[in-house]
């Protein structure tokens, strides 16, 4: 049904991990990008989705980071490793510069394994879907929403189709809105002819190998409003100190103060998950765990609030 759409970065590889238990109750299937040039972490984070039962999809040909000009280590990796004892669905990534006989080697690389085609922009949806001819309705197709319309989706039909959409705007922090909409795709997923839905969780779908100097710290919570049909939206909190980068552990201190402030209130829409008594923990104890983790508990909130919808 979900599928957060993940960078193997050390705290998104960390944040499944930790979160493989409740991925797995859920039925959620993350998808994997592996970006770092060693695989340690990612054999890691698939040992504890297998470990929890759950499954995931691993991209074999990324396109950011130090497997973007040669995928064949992920490709011996999944071969060699983990996909014989979790259950692993190799990923082929379709951007405008794939070709489609590109596409078709990689599939073949897989001939016994659940393939997964992630759509981002690619071209000749009517030349592959050709090509690949009836195994193309065995696959999973998942569709990431700005890059492909529904005359390019209609080529491709099958029981697993999954619309992605980027539904964090990345700007600088300093010039986020209080609150902004976030995604409907939990609501309406099966009215555009999905099987599931997808999104790249509060990361977004820009990346870049390290983050610039913070002028603001900012937290990004999600909250689904059942006053407005149930639409998920985004609250983010941010640092009062705004125009130097100097002081993060201060800045996210205030952050958080604003944060705790609209939770304390009581007529908060925000779930009260495992992530904000970890990040209510934080405040208590007047301690900075550092960007990186700060990003894996708004992660872990973002899962565990859509955890938690589709529970009820």
């Amino acid at each position: 049904m979900y599928h957060p759409y993940f960078r193997g970065k050390q705290y998104e590889l960390i944040t499944i991990r930790e979160n493989a238990n409740l991925l797995a109750g859920a039925d959620f299937i993350p998808i994997i990008e592996p970006v770092k040039e060693a695989l340690n972490g990612l054999g890691r984070a698939l040992t504890a989705v297998g470990d929890a039962g759950g499954s995931a999809v691993v991209i074999v040909n990324p396109h950011h980071g130090d497997h973007a000009d040669d995928g064949e280590r992920i490709i011996e990796f999944l071969q060699d490793g983990p996909i014989e004892e979790v259950d692993v669905s190799p990923a082929v990534l379709l951007k405008e510069q794939c070709t489609v006989d590109e596409a078709v080697r990689l599939c073949g690389e897989f001939e016994d394994d659940p393939v997964t085609l992630v759509h981002a922009g690619f071209a000749n949806g009517a030349a592959l879907a050709d090509a690949l001819g009836a195994r193309v309705n065995d696959l999973r197709h998942v569709f990431l929403e700005d890059s492909c319309g529904r005359l390019y989706r209609r080529h491709f039909q099958s029981d697993e189709r999954v619309l992605l959409r980027d539904g964090f705007e990345r700007r600088r922090n300093r010039d986020h809105p209080p609150v902004e909409f976030f995604s409907d795709l939990h609501v309406t997923f099966a009215e555009e002819g999905m099987s599931g839905f997808g999104d790249f969780l509060t990361v977004g779908d820009d990346f870049s190998e390290t983050g610039g100097p913070a002028y603001a710290i900012a937290v990004h919570l999600t909250f689904i409003d059942p006053a407005q049909d149930d639409a998920m939206f985004v609250r983010h909190f941010l640092s009062v100190r705004q125009d130097t980068p100097t002081d993060p552990a201060g800045k996210f201190a205030e952050a958080l103060a604003a944060m705790i402030e609209v939770l304390d209130r009581g007529d908060s829409p925000i779930l009260e998950t495992n992530a904000v008594q970890e990040f209510r923990q934080l405040h208590a104890d007047r301690h900075y765990p550092g960007l990186g983790y700060v990003k894996k508990l708004s992660m872990q909130h973002h899962i565990e609030t859509l955890a938690d919808y589709f529970e009820e």
